[in-house]
């Protein structure tokens, strides 16, 4: 969709470019081209030089031209070709002489020097990632992946818009699936009923989503562990089954884990879900401007250990979402940092029985003034089908 600029978020980058003294940003990750110019590419091919000053240059896949200049925040678009018949490099090395030859002319560049993760492109079945000509081309650039966490870390009034969106359409995915699931099915066939949702509903979701992808792993009963393949493994009745989804609108994502249960809980699983509930609700409270990220960690995991789970999870407790589904800030006791108003956080303590079987809880919280807002309004715990 074509969303109006967001100058509160490209005038953050720009102050947090002239306190590192850096000209121009050269990047590539999709979710870093969408940040900035709010393309996002088809095959992650392509790549923005972002001045301090002036106006960005999105370096684009031929067969995006129209993509590009009906969403682009900029009007300098240079494109390279799919096939060039003089030409047998990857279309992502054409995109690189390009980037090269704008980002000439600026002294001082970023580069995303350290990225981790990038989030999916629009095809998303073959990430691209970075050759090792992308870094050669630019060998005095600076880092520039701690510069974007930073401003990323806060959401502006137009992101947080955006991600709303994708909640709503994981909260309606999730009371569709809720209405279907029954005992006996497989975990892939539920799966696959919440993923046809977010494709076939989401998409054009209150006429401001122009793609909606989901992405899911579903585990039922013993299924559940910290990670795993969904398999065609039967939903079981009295126990949970567990849908750990992702729902990316046109670039912006939200990140939950949400329960069904056919049938009666069982009083085991009525047991963890009260005590993990209870960690959950302290950690969710906790979360204020201020507040340390560290001891969110330590409080979290204190809390899941009390419950006879010591040294549970082996995931993060706690995570930034926005333009991807993880990003900074993460709790980590051995860390630093503070919670600030403005970020979205997924709070997601879970805990898990030896041979399987175990339970999570997450949603998506936006930091306020006043404490934490859920942007979802699907229930969190075991919900009842």
């Amino acid at each position: 969709m074509s969303w109006p600029r967001d100058d509160a978020k490209l005038d953050r980058v720009r102050a947090l470019m002239r306190e590192r003294g850096l000209d121009a940003l050269v990047v590539r990750a999709p979710d870093n081209v969408l940040y900035l110019t709010n393309f996002w590419g088809m095959k992650g091919y392509d790549a923005v030089v972002f001045p301090v000053e002036g106006e960005p240059a999105l370096i684009c896949l031929e067969p995006s031209r129209e993509d590009a200049e009906r969403t682009a925040w900029t009007t300098d678009i240079r494109l390279f070709g799919g096939y060039d018949e003089h030409d047998p490099r990857p279309p992502s090395l054409r995109a690189l002489d390009l980037a090269a030859a704008v980002a000439a002319q600026y002294g001082a560049i970023g580069v995303e020097l350290s990225l981790g993760t990038q989030a999916a492109d629009r095809m998303v079945g073959e990430p691209t990632t970075f050759p090792k000509a992308w870094f050669d081309a630019f060998p005095r650039a600076q880092d520039a992946t701690p510069l974007l966490n930073e401003a990323r870390m806060i959401k502006t009034p137009q992101e947080i818009e955006r991600m709303r969106l994708a909640n709503a359409i994981a909260a309606a995915a999730m009371e569709h699936v809720q209405g279907l699931i029954r005992p006996g099915m497989t975990e892939a066939q539920i799966a696959a009923a919440w993923l046809g949702f977010v494709h076939g509903e989401g998409t054009g979701w209150a006429g401001a989503v122009e793609l909606a992808l989901g992405f899911a792993l579903v585990w039922s009963g013993a299924g559940i562990k910290t990670f795993t393949a969904t398999t065609n493994r039967p939903v079981v009745e009295g126990e949970p089954t567990l849908f750990e989804i992702w729902v990316c609108a046109d670039g912006y994502w939200c990140d939950h884990t949400k329960n069904l249960v056919p049938g009666e809980l069982s009083e085991r699983y009525r047991e963890l879900e009260q005590g993990l509930l209870g960690v959950y609700d302290d950690a969710v409270a906790f979360c204020v401007p201020g507040a340390s990220l560290a001891e969110l960690d330590r409080r979290v995991r204190a809390g899941i250990a009390s419950l006879g789970f010591p040294g549970q999870p082996s995931h993060p407790v706690c995570h930034g979402v926005g333009a991807r589904a993880h990003e900074p800030p993460y709790a980590h006791q051995a860390g630093g940092g503070e919670i600030r108003e403005g970020m979205v956080l997924a709070i997601e303590p879970g805990c898990y029985w030896e041979g399987g079987g175990g339970l999570r809880v997450e949603d998506n919280y936006l930091i306020t003034e006043s404490g934490p807002e859920r942007l979802c309004s699907f229930p969190d715990g075991v919900v009842q089908a």
